[in-house]
């Protein structure tokens, strides 16, 4: 299985830190948060990783090279001057990904999930890890059902999506009806959220999830960081 590391995002929760750096290679414990999910990747037996890059992308190549100190082989892919967003960087990154699933993982959050417990060969479109709704989000996201199915529909309790979930390039599928005549649907290469995909699989019943009730941290402001940092040491 490949895996896809979301990293062109521009950061700006994060300024002053990322107008010089690209939040995946801020640093916590010592080392960039990118290396956290490349060495979780390689000891998980992963080979292949795709590293989608805009903001600051030509710093990813010289920080972390072609992943040889991990046992990894590292694609760059560019997306330009303006990120493609979550759907539009795996839709731009499929010749690389391929017909399999693959694993998604964002890159701006710290996470001991353990990704070799993640199914391969996910039942529907997605098989999403999902963890207890943190402060800044305390309404959640999506409702993970006793059958193991994702849903966002229902009044039952949520939980938040972690950003890491493994996916079928089928989740793309039909994508222009789904995102609608919007002007970065129109784009080209195009730009499109994930969320409106995934949001109509579940309702097709194509989306299965699982509760990780471990550590998690959407690093997504300076003093998440520190705080990360500081445990992290």
């Amino acid at each position: 299985m490949k895996a896809i590391i979301f990293s062109a995002g521009k950061g700006e929760r994060m300024r002053p830190l990322t107008l010089t750096t690209p939040k995946p290679l801020l640093v916590a414990g010592g080392k960039p948060l990118i290396v956290w999910h490349l060495e979780r990747l390689a000891a998980a037996g992963f080979s292949e990783v795709v590293i989608n890059t805009s903001w600051l992308g030509d710093q990813f190549e010289p920080a972390l090279g072609n992943g040889d100190r991990w046992g990894l082989r590292l694609h760059f892919i560019d997306e330009g001057a303006v990120p493609l967003e979550t759907g539009g960087g795996i839709l731009n990154a499929l010749p690389l990904l391929g017909d399999a699933p693959f694993l998604v993982i964002n890159g701006d959050v710290w996470t001991d999930v353990d990704v070799a417990t993640l199914p391969r060969q996910p039942k529907g479109d997605a098989h999403l890890v999902l963890v207890d709704n943190p402060v800044q989000h305390p309404r959640g996201d999506f409702i993970l059902r006793a059958d193991g199915t994702v849903s966002d529909e229902g009044n039952a309790p949520r939980l938040t999506y972690a950003g890491v979930g493994v996916f079928r390039p089928s989740i793309l599928d039909g994508w222009r009806s789904v995102i609608g005549n919007t002007e970065g649907a129109a784009a080209t290469p195009p730009q499109l959220g994930l969320a409106p995909l995934m949001r109509h699989a579940m309702a097709n019943g194509r989306v299965t999830g699982q509760h990780h009730r471990g550590k998690w941290t959407d690093v997504g402001t300076p003093e998440r960081l520190a705080d990360l940092d500081a445990t992290l040491r």
